[in-house]
């Protein structure tokens, strides 16, 4: 990588927002869901939630369970 190269990566990576996350499939997303016992219903859902969101399956469980627990 020259210079050149190594200052434009860090200006966008400075001046962009950078998510990561896993690198999986959805059917390797569906799999580990269903293996938790959820029906397709519920795979799709957090699933759609999930990505329309930018967050994981378990961060939309998690935010279901504390609404659940607060009463909403």
């Amino acid at each position: 990588m020259t210079e050149e190269e190594a200052y434009a990566l860090d200006d966008y990576v400075t001046n962009n927002e950078i998510t990561l996350g896993p690198d999986e499939t959805d059917w390797l997303k569906q799999r580990e869901l269903r293996l938790l016992g959820l029906s397709n219903m519920s795979v799709y859902y957090l699933l759609t939630k999930a990505e329309a969101n930018h967050k994981t399956p378990a961060q939309i469980i998690d935010e279901l369970v504390r609404k659940q627990i607060n009463g909403g």
